[in-house]
């Protein structure tokens, strides 16, 4: 390294202690860009291989992004000069703040865990109709599923009068401390009756011509 230094102009040698640090910070945010890249690609991939629903793969990326920019940035700093003990120090710093914050945002988080959870498990896909019960016995909230966030789940209520349509948000942890009652693909147009009525048909359908009753034979008298 001082023998290309010494080939160098007295001017570019003064500037060598910003150029070359500069120069390994772009090949870091670079190399970091290029695999972020290369890692959302085969994400692409591998949901378009395996079928796997946007709201997993949304969710993959960001995590992904995340991680990577949590291992980037320390390298930058130390190319600037920040020794790792500070950057030891300043982590667990954070990581005691993050704790604490954890345990204080606990609902929003297990809201954001239980979305992930129902995106996997699969309890109910967009356009079904479910109804969210207390208890078995007693009607809850119940409407068409149009929308699943990291937050809530939105239902159309079907209670609510033509018109006026009403959204119901429902946080996503709830839905795994109570009954779901689930219609897949949607109801009919009377809800419930139209099953009724289709069992109804069914009967008709399935019971014999046979069945009518016999009309008693007619005597005739000579």
């Amino acid at each position: 390294m001082r023998r290309f230094q010494a080939h160098l102009p007295t001017w570019m040698q003064d500037w060598l202690e910003f150029i070359i640090p500069g120069a390994q910070i772009l090949l870091i945010i670079g190399a970091a860009w290029l695999l972020n890249r290369l890692v959302r690609r085969l994400i692409a991939r591998a949901g378009r291989h395996y079928g796997l629903p946007p709201e997993l793969l949304v969710p993959l990326r960001g995590v992904f992004r995340w991680i990577l920019i949590a291992a980037t940035v320390p390298l930058v700093l130390e190319r600037l000069g920040v020794s790792a003990t500070v950057l030891w120090t300043a982590f667990t710093g954070f990581a005691t703040v993050g704790a604490v914050a954890f345990f204080a945002a606990w609902s929003v988080l297990s809201n954001l865990f239980c979305a992930l959870l129902i995106v996997i498990v699969g309890p109910f896909r967009l356009g079904d109709y479910i109804e969210v019960l207390d208890t078995a016995e007693k009607p809850g909230a119940k409407g068409r599923v149009i929308d699943i966030n990291m937050l809530y789940t939105t239902l159309q209520d079907a209670h609510a009068p033509d018109g006026s349509p009403n959204l119901l948000q429902i946080p996503n942890s709830l839905i795994f401390q109570r009954v779901v009652r689930r219609w897949k693909g949607g109801l009919g147009a009377d809800g419930e009756h139209a099953t009724h009525g289709e069992e109804e048909r069914a009967i008709r359908l399935t019971t014999p011509h046979d069945a009518q009753p016999s009309q008693p034979p007619m005597h005739t008298t000579n």
